[in-house]
């Protein structure tokens, strides 16, 4: 194999990884998300585990400015979104987006390389600052 394909391989593998591969099986993509609660004494932890996990998963693909231009994005084909764009902002609720992270992209016909986070399925204060996080990138 080329050094170039092996690299390529590597990073889409490594992407999985860090992506948390997801388990695609674990949740039916018919399934629709939790409905965001209003927040809670809880809200404060559920903030610092939104942002660990974004730190630690999304901000591969999509970068920790949210402009998918993460270390993993490069290997990527299609890249992936930029939460910045104003007009998909404008477009996709908030219940599309946690769809999107709980059931991974293949569930609202995006890329299938977006991996499922099932283990965030009924982790409702945690799914709604993530899109909190998602939201906040819009224009920047």
């Amino acid at each position: 194999m080329k050094p170039s394909r092996r690299l390529a391989c590597l990073s889409v593998l490594t992407v999985a990884a860090a992506c948390g591969g997801g388990d695609a099986g674990a949740a039916s993509p018919k399934t629709p998300p939790s409905k965001p609660v209003a927040p809670t004494a809880d809200a404060g932890a559920a903030h610092g585990e939104a942002k660990a996990l974004f730190e630690s998963l999304c901000f591969t693909c999509h970068g920790l400015t949210g402009h998918g231009d993460g270390p993993g994005a490069a290997a990527l084909d299609p890249k992936p979104r930029s939460f910045a764009d104003v007009a998909w902002q404008e477009s996709v609720t908030d219940e599309q987006i946690q769809k999107a992270i709980v059931f991974g992209g293949a569930a609202v016909g995006k890329s299938p390389m977006m991996p499922a986070q099932p283990q965030l399925k009924g982790k409702t204060e945690v799914l709604a600052e993530l899109t909190e996080i998602v939201r906040g990138f819009r224009g920047k």
